[in-house]
Formats: C-alpha cells, sequence, structure tokens
C-alpha cells in the first residue's frame, strides 16, 4: 500500500500547484523537488539542474522549435485561402459536399503543422464563413473542423510524437512514419461520417455549387501544388533517409519561408511574430518537458513506476485489458490537461508497463496520440473547443455537443488500431535509413 500513499501524495501537491494558477512545467518541478525532498537522500536542487540540462540540450529536441516555427510561418500566409480553392472544386461533388474541404484541408495543414490549434485556426477561418454562406448545417460545420483539426497530432511533423520520441528514447522519424496511414485513415473516417450524414439528414440542404469543367478544377488546383511540395520535401526526405527529423525541420523552415516569400504574405512583421510565436510555443513545451524529466527521475528513485508495473503485472491483464484501461485513463486526465503534459506526466509509470506487455513503442506512440487527440475536444479543457468558441461565438455546450460524433470515432479508430497494428507499424519496418539515419 505504499505506492498508494506516495501516489496520493504526488497527486495531491500536483492538484494543489495546478489548481493554483501555476505553470504546468513549474508544477511538475515542484512536484519532484518535493518528492526527492520527502522521500531520496540525494540532493534535489544539484538533481534538479543537472535533469534539466540534459532534458533540454537533445539534438532530437532541435526538431521541436523548428517545426512549430514552420507552422507560424505557414499560419500567417494566404495558405487557407489558397487551399479552399484549390480543394472546394475536387470535394464539391462528393455525398457531404464541401464540409469534406474541411477534412480535407486540415489533414494537408496537419501535415505541415504540427499543432492542432494552429490546424483548426488556419482553416476554420476560411472554411468556417464560406460553409455558413453555402448554408451548410452548422453543427456539422463545427463538427468536423473539431474533429479534424486533432489530425495535425498525428499526421507529421506532430509535437506530441516529438515530445513522446524524446521522453522515451525513440526515433522521432519511425514514429512519423508511424503516424501518416493511421492519421489519412481517421481523416477517411471522418469523411465517411460527414457522407452518411449527409444523405441521411433531412436538414441538410446547402447551396450547390456552379458546374466546374476538368480543366476548371486542375487550373484551380495549381493552389495546391506549393504545400504539396513543402510537404513531399519534409516527409519524402525522412523516408528515403536522406534526413532525420531534425534536418527535415530546417527544409521545412526554408521551404515554407520561401512559399510566404513567394505568396508575398513575407514581410518582417510577419516574421518575427512567426518567430516570437514559435519561441514562446517551444519555451512552453521545453518547460514542461524539464519537469516531466525531473518528475520521471523523483519517481524512479521512489520506486514508484517498478513498484506500480509489478502491481499491475500481478493483476495479470491481457494486453487488450490493458489498452482498454489506458484508453479510459487518459480520457479521464485529457478532461483535465492537454495532450503534450498527459504524455509526459504519465510516461514514467506507464512506460514499463507497455514495455513489459511486450507492446511495440512505435505503435504505442500512435495509440496515444489518437488518445490524446480526443483530449482537444473533451470538456472542460478541450483546447480546440476553446478556439472554436471564440471563433464561432457558440455556448460552449453547443460545440462540445457537435464534437461528440467525432470523438466516437476516434474511439472506434482505437479499436482499428488494435485490430490493424500494421497501420503504424508498416512504414516505420519499410523506411529506408540512409547515411543521416
Amino acid at each position: 500500500m505504499e505506492e498508494f500513499q506516495l501516489i496520493a501524495i504526488f497527486l495531491f501537491i500536483l492538484f494543489l500547484l495546478l489548481g493554483t494558477g501555476v505553470w504546468v512545467g513549474l508544477a511538475l518541478l515542484g512536484v519532484a523537488f518535493v518528492g526527492m525532498e520527502l522521500f531520496t537522500s540525494r540532493p534535489a536542487g544539484d538533481t534538479m539542474i543537472t535533469t534539466i540540462w540534459s532534458a533540454s540540450s537533445s539534438w532530437t529536441l532541435t526538431a521541436l522549435p523548428m517545426f512549430i516555427w514552420m507552422g507560424e510561418i505557414l499560419f500567417r500566409t494566404r495558405l487557407s485561402e489558397d487551399m479552399f480553392k484549390g480543394l472546394s472544386p475536387f470535394m464539391a461533388r462528393l455525398p457531404g459536399g464541401l464540409l469534406h474541404t474541411n477534412i480535407v484541408g486540415c489533414t494537408v495543414f496537419a501535415a505541415v503543422s504540427g499543432s492542432s490549434a494552429a490546424t483548426l485556426t488556419t482553416v476554420g477561418k476560411m472554411s468556417v464563413p464560406e460553409l455558413r454562406k453555402r448554408n451548410y448545417p452548422e453543427h456539422m460545420v463545427i463538427g468536423t473542423l473539431a474533429g479534424a483539426a486533432t489530425l495535425g497530432l498525428m499526421i507529421p511533423p506532430s509535437l506530441t510524437l516529438i515530445v513522446y520520441g524524446v521522453t522515451i528514447n525513440e526515433s522521432i522519424s519511425k514514429l512519423f512514419m508511424a503516424g501518416i496511414l493511421p492519421g489519412l485513415v481517421l481523416a477517411l473516417m471522418f469523411m465517411g461520417y460527414a457522407a452518411i450524414h449527409a444523405r441521411l439528414s433531412d436538414s441538410y440542404n446547402p447551396t450547390p455549387e456552379p458546374p466546374m469543367t476538368f480543366g476548371e478544377k486542375l487550373w484551380n488546383a495549381r493552389f495546391l501544388i506549393p504545400v504539396l511540395l513543402l510537404i513531399t520535401a519534409v516527409i519524402g526526405s525522412m523516408y528515403t533517409g536522406i534526413a532525420t527529423a531534425t534536418e527535415a525541420s530546417a527544409i521545412g523552415v526554408i521551404g515554407s519561408l520561401v512559399l510566404a516569400a513567394a505568396q508575398g504574405s513575407l514581410s518582417w512583421r510577419t516574421f518575427t511574430e512567426s518567430l516570437m510565436g514559435a519561441t514562446r510555443t517551444s519555451a512552453m513545451i521545453a518547460l514542461i518537458l524539464a519537469g516531466a524529466a525531473f518528475l520521471s527521475l523523483s519517481m524512479g528513485f521512489t520506486g514508484l513506476p517498478r513498484a506500480l508495473a509489478e502491481w499491475i503485472a500481478h493483476l495479470e491483464l491481457s494486453r487488450f485489458e490493458l489498452l482498454m484501461a489506458l484508453l479510459v485513463f487518459y480520457i479521464v486526465i485529457g478532461c483535465f490537461l492537454d495532450g503534450i503534459s498527459s504524455v509526459v506526466l504519465t510516461m514514467a509509470v506507464v512506460e514499463p508497463m507497455v514495455r513489459a506487455a511486450g507492446i511495440d513503442l512505435i505503435w504505442f506512440g500512435i495509440f496515444i496520440v489518437v488518445v490524446v487527440e480526443m483530449a482537444q475536444i473533451t470538456p472542460p479543457i478541450g483546447f480546440n473547443l476553446f478556439v472554436l468558441q471564440g471563433m464561432t461565438r457558440h455556448e460552449m455546450s453547443y460545440i462540445s455537443k457537435a464534437a461528440l460524433p467525432m470523438f466516437a470515432i476516434m474511439v472506434l479508430m482505437v479499436f482499428v488500431l488494435i485490430a490493424v497494428p500494421d497501420l503504424a507499424t508498416w512504414l516505420p519496418e519499410n523506411m529506408r535509413t540512409g547515411p543521416a539515419g
């Protein structure tokens, strides 16, 4: 029972600090410091300094601010406007019509931005007014956007996958490759839901789009070419082994600067705004990672992760039962913490259990991301819900209800991943590793 007393103490201090409005990173450092002082004889201050330095000076972690900066640059371009122009002629004739521009637009932008919020804001600021103008059902406009924006966490470059990879010391490039097929399958499931709803709903009566010839559609598709080239350069360089994730992030930044300059939307102001936006986000994540690294070390000294892993081993859960328990666990904590905080806070305890159960850590990274995606659209702390509330001025309850079918589809995606694990493991197993690794 001693481990449960330790858990109670750690959780009490953590929620006390978070409840007083302390930043998540500082709260993690505070809990770890108290744990070191109470339960070990090691000097807490020296250990904290060493751990923070080693956690922050990882070369792999360099990919994080670079991919954030790439997303920030593109966020300030006319990318969303061009995407709508390029996608809408091809989506208009599908069942569900231009609702698919929300989903496909988010999928495309997710491949150049690792952030769910950036994906939501970029696509939403263009698609919401256009879809409203065409009389699409409001709850479907909001629901598809809320769900599809979470693809920013899965389709590479994903900030959550970078954090997960650094936390468990796994290849970022392999994790990125693992996210591609599940991300596309999830996008297709969202599109399937939109199509079925359009066929079955009596209230679905949008204004039809004027017919276009195939030549006109292709001419409009020219707007998509620059961003598709950028995606190919970033993801293709990693898959072929030409570049590591860190080097691919540099390719992405240079490509996005060139793209913004070619569009005429790169000015000194947008450059500095994108740089400062990336700096703020990177600093926040780095502080959370430093706090999580110190907390993991502190918990390791107390023997808590090992004791919990042994306790769960004694329960003799099957692999499926363990995954179901983790699914419920992450859905619950996702109601109170953002995705990155959920991952770094729990990995010290969860990783030994997963290894002991013989679960592939690359596959588990995608499982974690799908479950963490749900946290983006679950009240009371679902970040995408807040962004959508600011964008559409609806009540939080209305937005949550509109996003509920997307939440159910993500739960279904978890079972698809469990039934077909090759979705997440085939690409990483078949990617080439060149001199760059």
